[in-house]
């Protein structure tokens, strides 16, 4: 049930429960079928049969240290889009990682500190995007991909690094298998600062996975 534990209860708990929008795989159905209509789709590639391809470079200064996160837009254009519009809004800074669960993910880029000093939702965002997890890019250790609801098109800002290699089996398992359990798209991967991404994972939580203390991320920024 570790996966449960992440279902993002439309934010509007988020004050009471800070449930996140990375969900249980199979969670969703919806849209990407594996067939319908009396004709076929073919086959995506196979999780981890790609290579993930650097095409744009961000960095993410934390309260922690620094990440430099490579993006793959030749196999996640939609996603790498939509990621590099908040980035450049100035959206992620000031936003702090919300999530922490040692062993699983450390989650971001949609809750910050209001006026009153409590987490809260951040707002607004863009309009969710279409979910790209048939791409062959596997959710391995460092990966960078985007937290959804249970419906599979619903990402907006808030993203995950994986900590571990999340391909195994059964709710370890965040790649696309099938339209009922379509997964989490992967569009980068940390190329430096890994060892702060293994810091962050290492914070102190509470009983609802949020630290302790703030890891705040103070800028987020296009490098070359």
């Amino acid at each position: 049930m570790a996966l449960n534990r992440l279902h993002r209860r439309p934010l509007l708990a988020l004050a009471a429960s800070l449930a996140l929008s990375l969900t249980a795989c199979g969670g969703g159905g919806g849209s990407g079928g594996d067939s319908g209509g009396g004709g076929t789709t073919p086959t995506p590639p196979a999780p981890g049969s790609v290579t993930l391809t650097v095409t744009h470079k961000v960095r993410l200064t934390t309260t922690q240290g620094v990440i430099e996160i490579g993006l793959d837009r030749t196999h996640a254009p939609v996603t790498v889009d939509n990621f590099l519009k908040y980035v450049n809004d100035g959206f992620y800074n000031g936003t702090v990682f919300h999530r922490v669960i040692n062993g699983f993910v450390i989650q971001g880029g949609g809750v910050a500190r209001n006026g009153a000093g409590a987490l809260q939702e951040k707002t607004p965002t863009y309009a969710p995007i279409a979910l790209e997890s048939r791409t062959g890019l596997s959710n391995l250790r460092g990966t960078l991909a985007m937290a959804r609801t249970n419906a599979p098109d619903s990402a907006t800002s808030q993203f995950f690094v994986n900590v571990v290699d999340n391909n195994g089996t059964g709710l370890n398992n965040l790649n696309y298998q099938s339209s009922a359990s379509p997964g989490y798209a992967v569009f980068g991967q940390v190329t430096a600062g890994l060892d702060v991404v293994d810091k962050i994972k290492a914070v102190s939580t509470n009983s609802s996975d949020v630290p302790l203390v703030d890891v705040t991320i103070t800028e987020a920024k296009v490098i070359p």
